[in-house]
């Protein structure tokens, strides 16, 4: 008994005549001989279901992961809770089969989903009009560089502070290449983004500024202000935002933010060794027609009964090449349901406990590693839940260290920033206890 549907040898024949070749290797002559393997793949004797079953049982038993570990690593991926409702609701087949809602009709309830998602996104950023269906933050980001181009028609300019996680960056850099446009990166003073040197950089040709914040180093940056530096050239204000912040800090659409982009994985998505995960999206309704992806609407039926509709599709698959704003073809619906059970689960006041404790207990972590010998923090200005540590060490020999005791350390700064080395950037979220702050703390005294 086959657990799937073999071909048997006549079928493969039959398949092979119909299409006019003799064997399966045809198929392939268009690959170099001079790459080919030339010989059977190594691949042992044949095993039984049992057997197969028991092999990847032992292989998957070598991997480490977060059920074991105490993380404190974050630059973008977090180790935040999950509750266990959120991957009953995601495995209902019709949610986890469900692919695109092009016939509202029969996708009533997907559609739904998506449009709570998008009021909640609004709630958070203080915006008008959120999408769907953007890939991760990078390319959430990138498209907003690229929507702010169609914008302010005739410019190419973006300008982007290092204070942007580097992934995001080089997802810009690909992107703005691709597009011609020019790509101006604005330098960092004590851990925020330097605005004299902003001054400088921006000019009557820039389209958008991007920031993030919290920032890649886990600071706080003056939004308010810097969206008045980008306005005073007419340009576009993009944040990147951490959405679980959001829940404590002013929305950036209030502080005169444009759009507003992000990674959407700590709502209640898990890090899956990065990915799948979603981002999000939100803009003005000045702007909502640049928009990329998707935007579902609330509309009624012949017979007045409340109903929801794709309102705006403006890819390249629906609508003509010239006129599409953006070629996003996948769809993350399924990450972004488990954003909206989650976001529904915790309420505003289970998101701001979240983000309080976050907070509070990032704090209580960097003032305890600040009191030991060797260890200072980097920059002195108010953050959230991530901050980053001088140390006498190397990062990569402390990390190897904590991991001995079964404790993921911070992020090697100094992969990215070569003023910054022998820096670590540690991230505390909600789940991370007294204790295992206390046991971080001590282990790191340990190390010279």
């Amino acid at each position: 008994m086959f657990p799937y549907l073999p071909h048997t040898k006549e079928e493969r024949e039959e398949l092979l005549a119909g299409i006019g070749i003799d064997s399966i290797d045809e198929l392939f002559t268009d690959i170099p001989d001079e790459v080919k393997l030339e010989r059977e793949l190594d691949l042992g004797q044949p095993l039984s279901e049992l057997e197969i079953k028991r092999r990847m049982e032992e292989l998957s038993g070598k991997n480490q992961d977060l059920s074991e570990y105490t993380s404190f690593l974050g630059a973008g991926f977090y180790d935040h809770y999950i509750p266990s409702v959120v991957d009953h609701i995601l495995l209902r087949s019709e949610f986890y089969t469900a692919y695109t809602p092009y016939q509202p009709e029969i996708s009533q309830g997907y559609l739904q989903a998506i449009f709570e998602y998008q009021t909640m996104i609004c709630e958070l950023t203080g915006l008008d009009v959120a999408n769907a269906s953007m890939y991760d933050g990078a390319s959430a980001t990138a498209e907003a560089a690229l929507m702010s181009t169609a914008v302010k028609r005739r410019r190419k300019e973006i300008v982007v502070s290092t204070t942007v996680s580097p992934e995001i960056r080089e997802v810009l850099v690909t992107y703005c290449s691709a597009a011609d446009l020019v790509l101006k990166e604005v330098d960092f003073n004590q851990g925020v983004t330097d605005h004299d040197k902003l001054k400088e950089v921006i000019t009557e040709e820039t389209a958008s500024v991007i920031v993030q914040n919290p920032n890649f180093f886990g600071q706080l940056e003056d939004l308010a202000q810097l969206a008045d530096l980008a306005h005073d050239v007419d340009a576009l204000f993009v944040v990147v935002a951490d959405p679980i912040s959001l829940a404590i800090l002013e929305a950036p659409g209030n502080l005169g933010a444009d759009i507003v982009v992000g990674e959407g994985q700590g709502l209640g998505n898990p890090q899956s060794f990065g990915g799948p995960h979603f981002g999000f999206f939100a803009t003005t309704k000045r702007n909502m027609r640049r928009i990329p992806g998707r935007v579902v609407g609330e509309t009624v039926d012949d017979e007045g009964n409340r109903g929801f509709v794709l309102t705006l599709q403006t890819r390249e698959q629906h609508i003509r090449r010239e006129r599409a704003t953006s070629n996003i073809c996948s769809n993350q619906a399924l990450n972004a349901l488990a954003a909206t059970v989650y976001l529904t689960l915790m309420g505003k006041k289970g998101l701001k406990e979240v983000a309080k404790q976050s907070l509070k207990k990032a704090h209580y972590a960097a003032e305890r590693i600040a009191k030991l010998d060797g260890y200072e923090l980097a920059f002195d200005g108010p953050f959230f839940k991530e901050f980053a540590i001088k140390t006498e060490a190397s990062v990569s020999e402390i990390n190897q260290e904590l991991l001995e005791d079964k404790i993921v350390g911070g992020y090697d700064l100094g992969n990215d920033y070569s003023q910054l080395s022998n820096t670590m950037l540690l991230a505390v979220t909600e789940k991370r206890t007294k204790e295992e702050v206390d046991k971080l703390a001590k282990r790191l005294e340990g190390i010279k």
